[in-house]
Formats: structure tokens, C-alpha cells, sequence
């Protein structure tokens, strides 16, 4: 019974780390591919240097807030984790809602980021590491 125990433990407290292929294959399929004028490449380079693909990152920031799950979403503007000071919650989520393996929550909060008047320029990650390079190889070998 233990065991038992210990791999539900396991299997609880384990992420979800995708492969690039698999991750724009969810993606493209949820109609993320060119969503605002975004990519499935921006969207996947993005993933890579926010969270390595992982579902279950998280990141403390400076200003006391925190970034959540594959797209490192901020609970300052976008969720609430009932830590951060004056958080606006423009997703109306829970924070944990977006470290789950099903990233569909992500997903639909990803979009209401890329609306707002910054977009895709929102996430530091992608400024630094994807705006303006070729990204052709986060979706090389997909067969999309």
C-alpha cells in the first residue's frame, strides 16, 4: 500500500516537460499559430527559454510575484496565487491552473496576454531570445 502511495506521490508532484514537436503540435492545434500575428515558432522558442518546456515551472520575481507553468504567466497581472500584493488577475485563474500537464488554461491565457497592447513583447524571454532571429528550428523535424 505505500508504494502505491509513493507513486501516486511521484506521479503528482512530477511535470510535464514536452518535446518541442509535441508542444507545437498541441499548440498549432489550439489555434495558436500566427494568433495575433504570433507564430507557432515564436510560441515554441518562447516556451523554450520561459520553461524548458516544463509545465511545472515556476519563477520568483524580484518585485514578489511569481511566473507559472510553460509560458511563465505573472501572478502580478495575469493570475492570482494569493501571495502576490495587489495582483489584477486579468486571466480570472488560479495560478495553479497553469502547472498542469493539460496546458489548455495556459493556452487561453497566453492569448488574453497577446492581447493586450504589448503582446507577444510581454514575455522578457522572447525579447532577448526569439524577436528577430530565425526560428525555424523550433519547429525543425515536426512534420506539421
Amino acid at each position: 500500500m505505500r508504494a502505491v502511495v509513493l507513486l501516486l506521490l511521484v506521479a503528482v508532484a512530477s511535470a510535464k516537460v514536452y518535446d518541442h514537436c509535441e508542444l507545437a503540435r498541441t499548440l498549432k492545434a489550439a489555434g495558436m499559430d500566427g494568433y495575433r500575428g504570433v507564430s507557432l515558432a515564436d510560441w515554441v522558442c518562447l516556451s523554450k527559454w520561459e520553461s524548458s518546456y516544463n509545465t511545472q515551472a515556476t519563477n520568483k520575481n524580484t518585485d514578489g510575484s511569481t511566473d507559472y507553468g510553460i509560458f511563465q504567466i505573472n501572478s502580478k497581472w495575469w493570475c492570482n496565487d494569493g501571495k502576490t500584493p495587489r495582483a489584477k488577475n486579468a486571466c480570472n485563474i488560479n495560478c495553479d491552473a497553469l502547472l498542469t500537464d493539460n496546458i489548455q488554461t495556459a493556452i487561453t491565457c497566453a492569448k488574453r496576454v497577446v492581447r493586450d497592447p504589448n503582446g507577444i513583447r510581454a514575455w522578457v524571454a522572447w525579447r532577448n531570445h526569439c524577436q528577430g532571429q530565425d526560428l525555424t528550428p523550433y519547429l525543425a523535424g515536426c512534420k506539421l
